[in-house]
């Protein structure tokens, strides 16, 4: 009969004569016990903040937010508890998910990696190895498991790993279910932490008052106490914003990018995927999935502070072409354009916004939009090629921040009817002052039949203030607060 290796070495780790190994990282425990492991940019992140909340060399409640399927949940729930024991073997662990049957799988999986490589020097007592509470033999560190709407009685925790408390999009859309979760972490779940306790909330983005929008806002006592990782699955993010960005990632840092990719570069994918399998699943998952799921931004379904039924449509055009080329809009209505200029290179730039308005100084319609990245000249030309479109906009608004003052200076000896516009509010007020006219009914969109470009108008007002760009939004409150808020004197143009 031949010698049972593993036998043998699960007597030595019995005796601690094994793991000689360094295991420097939960990558590295990966590899050990599965050695075709990818490891990807977005888990050398995951590993390093791992480590250092468990050294306590860094933050120790975190927050980690990445796309389906690129490995999190395994290197969380499977891999990380291992180096962690191996780091402390008196750590307590609990493993908490959507559903106790979930949880229970991972306390399961984890004790079988130790009992089935035994050389990690990891020992797993008789007496206490059920898959939802096992202990190490000879240490008071171990593993239990439950869900978030389970109990932890009498069990205090070290190390609670959180592993998508959301089960899936209609869980986290319902209100009744988002507040028992958020009741579990007041009343179990943040009742069962040692005092040096270290908390790690791994999961996809759902909606915006989900366990880690809760934890995070703002109104939340001890939100600055979370630490957040956002990794995307495409950078969105504007380099000029990360010079005086200090949201420490809690509204989605719209400067900086985790993983130091360029604007519009998909994540290295530990599935496999390529660029044209992100295009496709970004086409798949829909404006709202995407922006939640793949980019960590959530939104309402139904918007934030602009509610997508609120919006009314025109179908039929309000402008008339004229022979030279120009747009003509008959009545008693004031016509402006009104720009929104954050630019350094097209590279890395923001979009510009250029859009017209019109107004009889009760409702006002929307009724040409440009958006695209433009340099410096780009963005004067463009403009004096709308202004000579819509000849009726006398006023030409622009916003006289950041690049506006070069731009106005620019084009004041090119155009006439240049208004340098100082903003006094924040993007958020701004917003909210000028919403009760969409409510109203007194904002008009061209329907997509006339203006493609509307669809991603109004996702972009619905995920607004949480979205990856506001520029439309921006356009749109400096528009609405010339033309309706303050209102204008109207001008005969028949």
């Amino acid at each position: 009969m031949g010698v049972n290796l593993r036998v043998l070495d699960r007597a030595a780790a019995m005796l601690g004569t094994t793991n000689t190994r360094t295991y420097a990282t939960p990558g590295d425990v990966a590899r050990h016990i599965e050695p075709k492991t990818i490891q990807t940019p977005a888990l050398d992140i995951l590993d390093g903040a791992l480590v250092a909340a468990v050294r306590g060399t860094g933050p120790k409640r975190v927050i980690i937010t990445c796309p389906p399927q690129e490995g999190k949940s395994v290197r969380c729930s499977r891999f990380f508890p291992i180096w962690a024991l191996l780091h402390d073997r008196d750590l307590r662990i609990a493993n908490i998910g959507y559903q106790d049957a979930i949880s229970r799988r991972w306390g399961r999986r984890v004790r079988d990696d130790v009992n089935d490589y035994p050389d990690l020097g990891l020992v797993v007592s008789n007496t206490s190895g059920a898959a939802n509470e096992w202990q190490l033999e000879g240490s008071g560190g171990g593993m239990i498991t439950s869900s978030v709407t389970g109990s932890l009685t009498g069990r205090p925790v070290d190390l609670m790993i959180i592993d998508d408390p959301h089960k899936d999009q209609g869980e986290a859309d319902s209100e009744t279910i988002r507040n028992t979760i958020k009741d579990w972490w007041r009343t179990v779940g943040s009742t069962r932490l040692s005092p040096a306790g270290v908390v790690i909330l791994v999961q996809t983005r759902w909606h915006e008052d989900d366990l880690a929008g809760f934890l995070t806002n703002e109104e939340n006592e001890g939100h600055d106490e979370w630490h957040v990782i956002n990794i995307q699955a495409q950078a969105e993010h504007d380099p000029d914003k990360g010079i005086e960005c200090k949201c420490n990632g809690r509204k989605g840092c719209l400067g900086y990018d985790v993983l130091g990719r360029e604007p519009g570069e998909f994540m290295e994918s530990a599935r496999g995927r390529d660029t044209a399998n992100w295009l496709q699943r970004k086409r798949d998952a829909g404006s709202r999935g995407w922006a939640a799921l793949y980019q960590g931004h959530p939104a309402p379904s139904d918007g934030n502070i602009f509610k997508r039924d609120w919006w009314q449509y025109y179908d039929t055009p309000r402008a008339v072409p004229q022979g030279d080329g120009s747009m003509y809009v008959p009545g008693t209505v004031t016509v402006e354009i009104h720009v929104d200029a954050t630019f350094k290179d097209t590279k890395h730039s923001d979009f510009v916004v250029m859009q017209v308005w019109a107004s009889d100084g009760v409702k006002a319609w929307l009724l040409d939009q440009v958006r695209a990245r433009m340099d410096f000249t780009v963005t004067v030309t463009t403009l004096e090629q709308l202004a000579a479109k819509w000849p009726q906009a006398r006023a030409k608004v622009v916003e006289d921040k950041a690049n506006g003052p070069a731009i106005i200076s620019m084009l004041r000896k090119k155009v006439s009817g240049v208004i340098a516009y100082t903003p006094k509010d924040s993007k958020e007020a701004r917003a909210s002052a000028i919403a009760p006219y969409v409510e109203a009914g007194d904002v008009l969109l061209p329907a997509a039949k006339l203006a493609p470009w509307v669809g991603a108008f109004v996702d972009e007002c619905a995920a607004f203030p949480n979205g990856a760009h506001d520029d439309q939004v921006d356009g749109m409150s400096q528009a609405l607060h010339r033309l309706l808020a303050k209102g204008r004197p109207q001008i005969r143009t028949t």
